[in-house]
């Protein structure tokens, strides 16, 4: 008898004929979120099993799978050869012994003797008349014992299923470059891209010495989060602070935040042509603070040449967002009371509904380029 976890994916099998590159994506995740722990992952049809692993650490194994996107649901379980005597004992370890349950047969074993339902109900039979406070029930049982007989000789046992990330192997939907700053919203939006498939390399604008350093390591602790879904982060981090002086001293006051919004996304871009990445990441809610509306949006747009920006939280309400933030543990990171560079000579009053030519009138008082080349020439990079 061998301890085991089963790892079942979620949409990869409607993938048709791409789905052996999903499935291979997969597993390098797998792997790397295993990486230093000794194991081994077989994958029989339709589903990943870990075995040879160290059992005191089958917690630690578990949290960190559970956080790999494309996990749909994990099982610790029991291997043991198919014999029928040996499923039964085994079986009996994990049954209750009072309330509901029903045994579910998967099998792919074709020459073992007793279908699925005839195995069903040998092995229910027989914990029935071992355990006369149990009561089947095929429709909404207390507990599900599944039995698993693989074309091998060997059958898996488990019973109970815990709930994975979900979503699709992250590097099976290209690159993108995700604004990270130090609030509850992007390090939300990162996980919600992420999800679907994307590799995601963090940029975070600061501006010290009007911001101090726990305002950067809140944001590395944020990246270093989300590293443990993605299976590692690039985080670029870039000093903003000569642009906001320039800006205070040259532009009207209320368009503050506007500007350099746009500075944040032509070096966005910039520095997404030099990694690869396809796409430019923002944690933006349509209508949640000033920047945010429409107008704020358009603004921040036009200075794109070439990729799209995506904001996965347009729709999301801020409880919404907190409840995820919560999910995924970034909140209480999150929430920790460092300023970060967006609140450097906020105005009181900012503008709402940005007029683009006023904006670019504003602007043309700066040396756009000489401000973005000397923000870039400062880039640190940090791996996590």
């Amino acid at each position: 008898m061998e301890k085991i976890i089963i790892i079942r994916y979620c949409e990869i099998h409607l993938k048709g004929k791409n789905r052996g590159y999903f499935e291979k994506v997969f597993m390098i995740n797998l792997e790397r979120a295993l990486a230093g722990i000794r194991h081994e992952i077989r994958r029989p049809s339709g589903r990943y099993v870990v075995e040879n692993f160290d059992e005191s650490r089958t917690e630690e194994i578990v949290s960190k799978l559970s956080k790999v996107f494309g996990v749909h649901t994990l099982s610790i379980g029991l291997k043991v050869k198919t014999d029928l005597d040996v499923i039964y004992n085994t079986v009996k370890q994990i049954a209750p012994q009072t309330g509901t349950f029903k045994v579910e047969t998967n099998r792919a074993d074709k020459t073992f003797p007793l279908n699925s339902m005839e195995l069903n109900a040998e092995i229910g039979g027989r914990l029935l008349a071992d355990y006369p406070a149990l009561k089947v029930d095929v429709h909404n049982p207390q507990k599900v014992l599944y039995i698993d007989l693989r074309e091998n000789g060997s059958t898996l046992i488990f019973s109970d299923m815990i709930k994975g990330a979900g979503g699709m192997p992250v590097g099976t939907a290209g690159k993108g470059t995700l604004l990270l700053s130090g609030g509850i919203d992007s390090p939300v939006a990162g996980y919600m891209i992420a999800k679907r498939g994307m590799q995601i390399e963090g940029l975070h604008f600061h501006s010290y010495p009007y911001t101090n350093m726990q305002a950067r390591e809140k944001v590395e602790e944020l990246a270093r989060i989300l590293a443990g879904y993605t299976g590692g982060m690039t985080l670029h981090i870039v000093s903003v602070t000569h642009i906001q002086e320039q800006i205070h001293k040259n532009c009207p006051a209320e368009m503050m935040v506007t500007l350099l919004r746009r500075f944040m996304m032509r070096i966005a871009e910039k520095i997404s042509e030099n990694t690869g990445s396809q796409c430019i990441i923002t944690g933006e809610s349509l209508g949640q603070v000033a920047s945010q509306t429409i107008e704020g949006m358009t603004s921040s747009n036009a200075v794109i040449q070439n990729l799209p920006v995506l904001r996965p939280l347009v729709g999301f309400d801020k409880t919404e967002i907190i409840e995820i933030a919560r999910k995924i543990g970034t909140f209480e990171t999150s929430v920790l009371p460092y300023e970060d560079c967006c609140t450097v000579f906020l105005p009181k009053h900012p503008v709402i509904k940005p007029d683009l030519k006023k904006v670019e009138e504003a602007e043309s008082k700066l040396d756009v380029e000489a401000l973005i080349l000397e923000a870039l020439s400062g880039e640190e990079i940090v791996k996590l």
